[in-house]
């Protein structure tokens, strides 16, 4: 009975995470960019088996009750790179990508940090930049007679400036992909950090060798699908309440042990 405590006290503490986890991919259904988390859960006896292998002492009913389950444990809680849909805004500076990939941004102490797009801007230094102003590690300068910017699918960026009808090339916005993206860490305002399980990053250009390609003038949105995350939100709410009533009974019953009498 104590041990039914303890186990339905992870259940609950597991659940609260979970739904913890959905409030926040409902918060954001409509944010640019947005990638929904997913709460894997693992037994917490497998990580015990090593420690409660039976011995030939252990065998029958003794031996299989030192082997009881000890609650569950949260194993990952991990971003789904599923592609959002495509919105179309007509803004030169709005940039999605359309397929796998990601755009590198320099932070200011110098490290990198990866995008999936977004409404960019030209920050105070001149550079194309994520709205947040941290600049593309491409380093393209926009200079202040620009009149036009257009940016190819394959990444090479062009405006077209005062006085001058002919286009120049600024230069190309590279694209970057991971072994597993799913092991990426969030940094919020739609970037993401490089980490052991992710793996490093793999250059690219934009529509080369698997890359996706670059779509001006659209955003990517969340994909967050809204019917599923409800439906993961009342399973998650039914789970809580039985480890709730498993807590009750335990309780109830130790109420029962306490209240006897010679």
């Amino acid at each position: 009975m104590f041990d039914a405590l303890y186990i339905s006290a992870t259940g609950m503490q597991a659940q609260q995470l979970n739904v913890d986890t959905i409030a926040n991919n409902l918060a954001n259904v409509n944010t640019t960019g947005f990638k929904r988390s997913k709460v894997a859960f693992s037994d917490l006896m497998v990580q015990e088996a090593g420690r409660l292998q039976p011995t030939q002492d252990e065998t029958g009913i003794l031996g299989a009750a030192g082997r009881v389950g000890a609650g569950v444990g949260i194993s990952a809680v991990s971003k789904l790179f599923d592609m959002g849909d495509l919105k179309k805004t007509e803004s030169a500076f709005d940039i999605a990508i359309q397929g796998e990939g990601f755009i590198e941004v320099t932070m200011p102490d110098g490290s990198s940090t990866y995008t999936r797009g977004g409404s960019f801007k030209v920050n105070r230094d001149g550079l194309l930049a994520t709205s947040g102003g941290f600049p593309l590690k491409a380093n393209l300068s926009i200079p202040d007679n620009a009149q036009n910017m257009s940016i190819e699918s394959d990444g090479r960026v062009r405006i077209t400036v005062a006085g001058q009808t002919t286009p120049v090339e600024l230069g190309q916005i590279d694209l970057v992909r991971f072994t597993s993206p799913s092991g990426l860490l969030p940094q919020g305002d739609n970037l993401y950090r490089s980490s052991t399980s992710s793996g490093e990053a793999i250059a690219g250009k934009a529509a080369e060798d698997g890359m996706g390609n670059l779509a001006q003038g659209f955003l990517e949105g969340s994909n967050v699908k809204l019917t599923e995350e409800m439906v993961n939100l009342m399973v998650a709410q039914r789970v809580y309440e039985a480890n709730v009533k498993v807590m009750q009974a335990s309780d109830e019953m130790l109420g029962m042990i306490n209240g006897l009498r010679k």
